[in-house]
């Protein structure tokens, strides 16, 4: 893969703030031609340096509770259980980390019976899963897949 140069990232962070953005647009902005932009978009593409995703609001999708619960695997099953839930659609996300939870996920609900039905009735009959803690969001102040920073890149 290509190291990302200036350019690269710019396009990163107009299509961040706006994924419909036209490539004569991007073009426009950054000062290059449309194929540039048409090349660029391409290779990055390939790279898997991104993908075009739509990122629904889970509230509006009628999915009022929102989880992040920390896992507890027994040695040697934390591949195991992460591949198995990796496989829920309730599950949107699944990570292993260091500290107090071998795997922490985030999974979203119509409501608390249903989390509550999810933790006793699905996570129970994973294998290797020892313990679970789960937290509730209350409030969301920040939901963001943007990883190019600001004040990495200026636009013209």
């Amino acid at each position: 893969m290509k190291k990302l140069d200036q350019v690269d990232k710019q396009i990163l962070q107009i299509l961040q703030e706006d994924g419909r953005t036209p490539y004569t647009e991007i073009a426009h902005q950054l000062g290059v031609s449309e194929g540039t932009i048409r090349s660029r978009i391409t290779r990055l593409l390939q790279d898997g340096v991104f993908q075009f995703v739509i990122h629904p609001d889970p509230e509006k999708l009628g999915l009022h509770v929102q989880a992040i619960i920390g896992l507890t695997t027994r040695l040697g099953m934390q591949k195991n259980v992460a591949e198995e839930l990796s496989r829920i659609s309730a599950v949107r996300f699944v990570g292993a980390f260091s500290g107090k939870h071998d795997l922490i996920i985030q999974a979203c609900f119509h409501s608390n019976d249903e989390l509550i039905t999810f933790v006793n009735e699905r996570l129970s009959q994973i294998e290797g899963i020892a313990a679970a803690d789960v937290s509730l969001e209350l409030k969301q102040y920040k939901d963001s897949f943007s990883f190019v920073q600001d004040d990495e890149v200026t636009l013209q």
